[in-house]
């Protein structure tokens, strides 16, 4: 079974850090694009950020673009979210999806496979 485990949320103070992790079991890690996309209450959800299957291109939303960093490990089946200074703005649900796709960039749309989601709660 395809499963994408996301982990690592929590409450953390304004200005604080905090690393999501993306676990992936039940198809093969080196075909896929991950994204991380987040839903905060009444709104819908959007693109965070991704990095494609031979980690050479990444990408960011202009909310998270200096701030935030994806990476992943392929021996751990893996990506991870570092997610630095952050305000209350980034306060939602954050979920991990995954995409075949072997273009160049990395797209955050189009996405074939979503884990459970994982809540982050900034206080100000």
């Amino acid at each position: 079974d395809v499963q994408l485990q996301a982990s690592g949320g929590g409450l953390v103070q304004a200005g604080g850090s905090l690393r999501l992790s993306c676990a992936v079991s039940g198809f093969n890690f080196d075909d896929y694009t991950i994204g991380w996309f987040r839903q905060a209450p009444g709104k819908e959800r959007k693109g965070v950020s991704c990095i494609n299957r031979n980690d050479g291109d990444t990408a960011y939303s202009d909310s998270v673009k200096g701030r935030f960093t994806i990476s992943r490990d392929h021996a751990k089946n893996t990506v991870y979210l570092q997610m630095n200074r952050m305000t209350s703005e980034d306060t939602a649900v954050y979920y991990c999806a995954a995409r075949k796709y072997y273009g160049p960039n990395c797209p955050m749309s189009n996405y074939d496979y979503w884990g459970q989601g994982t809540q982050v709660t900034v206080s100000s």
